[in-house]
């Protein structure tokens, strides 16, 4: 795999994280309605094991969105698969691979509050806050990544390399 860099996080650095906010937002929302939204298709494989390390009963559901932002700073995000569960009055809990400037997730953020949940807040597995534009509250925070392409664990290059059991440089991102 001459496009794969350098390892900057293992995948036991990630299950001891993973177990870390597991347990934390096990005493967090216990006793309540917990609907953990995952963002496709990067989210995949954090929210699987997300939701193992939660010890409580909890939904889960997926959405799709797509963003373009080539051309214009602000973007343009569409919904591609909307949620199947009614949040309204539910302590919901987006489930993010990764954070970058802001704007999808911000987007996000207010279509799902219009829905009128009981909460809302953001778990995310990487955090780049070197390129955010949009301040955003993120409850649940995995690691802090430098302004570089990084892939596995959910996160692809032209559709590769999600599969890989850690996160990594890539060579080259065109």
């Amino acid at each position: 795999m001459g496009e794969i860099g350098e390892v900057i996080i293992t995948g036991e650095e990630i299950r001891d994280k993973i177990r870390e906010i597991g347990s934390q937002i096990s005493k967090d929302y216990a006793g309540k309605d917990l609907v953990l939204v995952c963002v496709l298709k990067g989210g995949c494989v954090f929210v699987a094991d997300l939701m193992r390390a939660i010890d409580m009963p909890l939904y889960v559901d997926f959405l799709s969105i797509s963003s373009y932002t080539e051309k214009s700073e602000t973007g343009a995000v569409r919904i591609m698969k909307d949620l199947d569960i009614d949040i309204t009055n539910r302590d919901v809990l987006v489930v993010e691979d990764i954070i970058d400037t802001g704007f999808t997730l911000g987007y996000l953020l207010r279509i799902l509050k219009a829905r009128n949940p009981a909460s809302l807040k953001v778990v995310v597995l990487l955090d780049r806050p070197a390129l955010r534009i949009v301040d955003l509250p993120v409850a649940y925070k995995g690691f802090e990544i430098p302004e570089q392409f990084v892939v596995g664990y959910g996160l692809d290059y032209q559709q590769k390399y999600r599969n890989l059991p850690y996160i990594c440089l890539l060579k080259r991102a065109r």
